[in-house]
């Protein structure tokens, strides 16, 4: 099977809960807020679904966006809110305003929610809590997941790692560079298996592509697109070729500036995080040339539309915590992949099929 097909199946039974019409090629809906086209079709239910956000903002290209988009997607009835502050006091005010307004299936994307959303589940017994990257944590530190809640995680290491392989096979010699946001444990496994991506393809696949450590940085925010082009550009300075960015909004200014020097005639990647970015490296719209070279998903938006599916089909995987990874189709590369050859994606779909089958293992630890 090519590449660009593989991808494209997501999350198609991923977990128990799913349903094939997660995968509908419905693109009758759009998101009203980022104008994204659907790939999930909307059921028909009268369920009222809130997001709430944690850092970065609800058009980040990246996390928050995916997740909103699944959201968006499936019901009629959805709303985000925005929290005053960064503290559990502030997202409990906010989860409490979408309970009292009836949005009782409530989406919290990030580990920030962790304290929060255990207070939460356990307040609100009568709604339902998914929170990805994280889980409902006590005061002492233990994982708490109430029978109204949903624990997602995602395996970023394998993520990281194919799109690193996916890399390093299309430019063969380089430099690689890696702009995190915060140093958070999802952020660290991505940048763990992007390096051992770029090691496995040196060892295996004839490539050689290094990475400096003074080209790993953590910016330590997700919404700082200043900081991120200057970091970005100090980068491409120094000679990297391909700027790998899990970093949410900072990372918009590392695309920024590698868009600014390919309209100069200059050679600066970018791999893109979460979701397919393409589009917003795109410098020269005549021919639809993008900067990002491709992208390392987490299909949040599938794990977002799948847990409101459970829901209206009563079968809300309450108290679990479940993970997407390579094997379940929970993580890849973009489905299409114009500045990658087909040579590349081939080789690239290879090694896709040994992470699923467990040929190949990646490790969430930094090696």
């Amino acid at each position: 099977m090519n590449m660009k097909k593989l991808l494209a199946l997501t999350l198609c039974g991923v977990v128990s809960t799913s349903l094939l019409a997660g995968c509908s090629s419905s693109n009758s809906t759009a998101d009203e807020s980022t104008g994204a086209p659907s790939k999930f079709e909307r059921l028909d239910t009268d369920l009222n679904v809130g997001l709430v956000i944690g850092a970065g903002t609800i058009d980040d290209r990246s996390f928050n966006q995916g997740c909103w988009e699944g959201i968006t997607a499936t019901v009629e009835n959805s709303k985000y809110v925005t929290p005053a502050g960064e503290t559990e006091s502030d997202y409990l005010v906010s989860i409490g305003n979408l309970y009292e307004g009836d949005f009782k299936f409530i989406v919290t994307p990030g580990y920030y929610f962790e304290s929060a959303d255990y207070v939460a589940q356990d307040k609100y017994p009568d709604a339902n809590f998914v929170i990805l990257d994280g889980a409902p944590t006590d005061p002492n530190g233990n994982t708490v997941i109430g029978d109204n809640t949903v624990s997602i995680t995602f395996a970023e290491h394998e993520a990281g790692f194919i799109a690193a392989v996916a890399a390093a096979l299309e430019i063969k010699e380089g430099s690689f560079g890696f702009l995190g946001g915060m140093q958070i444990p999802a952020v660290v496994r991505f940048e763990a298996g992007y390096k051992q991506g770029i090691q496995y393809a040196n060892e295996n696949l004839g490539t050689n592509i290094t990475l400096d450590d003074v080209d790993v940085v953590y910016q330590g925010s997700f919404g700082d697109k200043a900081a991120g082009q200057q970091i970005a550009a100090q980068m491409y300075d120094r000679g990297v070729d391909v700027i790998f960015t899990a970093a949410g909004g900072t990372g918009i200014g590392a695309i920024t500036e590698a868009k600014a020097r390919a309209t100069n005639g200059e050679t600066a990647w970018v791999i893109g995080v979460d979701s397919d970015q393409y589009l917003d490296g795109v410098y020269d719209t005549e021919t639809n040339a993008s900067v990002i070279l491709t992208s390392a998903i987490k299909y949040v938006d599938q794990a977002t539309h799948d847990m409101i599916v459970a829901k209206t089909e009563g079968k809300f995987p309450g108290g679990e915590s479940l993970v997407y990874t390579a094997a379940n189709d929970g993580i890849g590369i973009p489905a299409e992949n114009p500045n990658l050859s087909e040579e590349t994606i081939t080789k690239v779909n290879e090694v896709y099929n040994l992470i699923k089958d467990g040929s190949v293992t990646v490790s969430s630890e930094l090696q």
